[in-house]
């Protein structure tokens, strides 16, 4: 998803972030030359936890 043509967020619902979509996420960040990422998980008891901000 792109949030105003400045931030790629990446949704996710899986058990913890793994270092696939990590990169997968990075790949979008390199592919479209945005340099914020957000991946977030919602398998967690809180959001706060699960998010994780990447910068190329």
């Amino acid at each position: 998803m792109l949030v105003d043509d400045a931030i790629i967020v990446e949704l996710k619902s899986g058990d913890k972030i793994l270092p696939i979509h990590q990169a997968q996420l990075l790949t979008y960040m390199k592919l479209s030359s945005i340099s914020i990422g957000l991946l977030i998980n919602f398998n967690v008891k809180l959001i706060k936890t699960g998010i994780k901000r990447m910068v190329l």
